[in-house]
C-alpha cells in the first residue's frame, strides 16, 4: 500500500469500528473539561471520572472551586495522583478564569497553556472537546500507534502532532484524535499486546514491529 492507502485504510477501519465516537472523560461543559482532563494527567479515564462526582458535588465552578481551600481539593482528588501539584493548578487556574475571562474558558492554546498546571495536550483537548476546534491532542495511545503503522519516527509527541495533521483531513482530527485512543487501549495496548486482533497494525504496520511481536510470541526451545 502507498502512504496514502494506509491512510485512509485507517480512516475507514476506524470508522468502521467506531460510528459513535464515546467521550472518556465524564464532564457538562468546557470548566468542568478542563478540570478533568487536568486530572487525567498520568492517570486514568476511569479512575477520574470516579473522582470527579465527588469534586464537582461540591464545586462545579470556578467561583464555587476558590471557596475550597486547597487542602480541601487535594484530599478529594487524591486518589487520581499527583494531588499536590493538581489541586494547586485547579485552585490557581479557577482563580485566573474568574479574574481574567468573566469565569469562563479560553478558547486558544495561548490563553490556555498560560494557565496553570494546563500543558499543550491538555489545551488540545479542551479546545476540541469543548469548543469543536480542529485540534489533534496526541497522548500516549495515539503516540504508540502512529509509530506502529509506520506514520511517524516516534522520536517525540510533538513530532507525532505534526505528522498526525499532515497525514489525515483536518475535517477529521477531532475523531480520529478518540478513535485512534479507543482503539489503541482496545486492540493496540502496549501490554498484553495481541496482533491477531490488531486489524490495523496487522495490514499496514512497520514490518520491524510484526517481526518483533513474532520473537517475542514464538515457543523458547527448551535446553536440556
Amino acid at each position: 500500500m502507498t502512504k496514502k492507502e494506509k491512510v485512509e485504510f485507517v480512516i475507514h477501519t476506524l470508522k468502521e469500528i467506531y460510528p459513535k465516537i464515546p467521550i472518556p472523560l465524564d464532564h457538562s461543559d468546557p470548566y468542568t473539561l478542563l478540570i478533568a482532563v487536568l486530572m487525567s494527567a498520568q492517570s486514568t479515564d476511569v479512575r477520574v471520572n470516579k473522582i470527579t462526582p465527588l469534586l464537582f458535588a461540591k464545586a462545579k465552578t470556578p467561583e464555587e472551586m476558590i471557596k475550597l481551600s486547597v487542602k480541601e481539593i487535594k484530599e478529594i482528588i487524591r486518589p487520581v495522583g499527583l494531588s499536590p501539584m493538581k489541586s494547586k493548578g485547579i485552585h490557581g487556574l479557577s482563580e485566573i478564569l474568574i479574574d481574567k475571562y468573566d469565569g469562563k474558558v479560553p478558547r486558544t492554546y495561548q490563553e490556555l497553556e498560560a494557565l496553570p498546571s494546563v500543558g499543550h495536550k491538555t489545551a488540545a483537548v479542551v479546545m476540541a472537546q469543548a469548543f469543536g476546534i480542529a485540534t489533534f491532542p496526541v497522548d500516549t495511545h495515539i503516540h504508540r500507534l502512529m509509530y506502529r503503522w509506520g506514520f511517524t519516527n516516534g522520536k517525540n509527541v510533538v513530532q507525532t502532532e505534526r505528522d498526525a495533521k499532515r497525514l489525515f483531513p483536518k475535517l477529521l482530527w477531532n475523531d480520529l484524535h478518540l478513535q485512534i485512543i479507543w482503539y489503541g487501549r482496545e486492540y493496540s495496548p502496549a501490554r498484553g499486546w495481541n496482533l491477531q486482533r490488531d486489524i490495523i497494525t496487522r495490514t499496514i504496520g512497520r514490518k520491524s514491529i510484526s517481526v518483533s511481536y513474532t520473537h517475542l510470541t514464538l515457543p523458547t526451545k527448551r535446553i536440556v
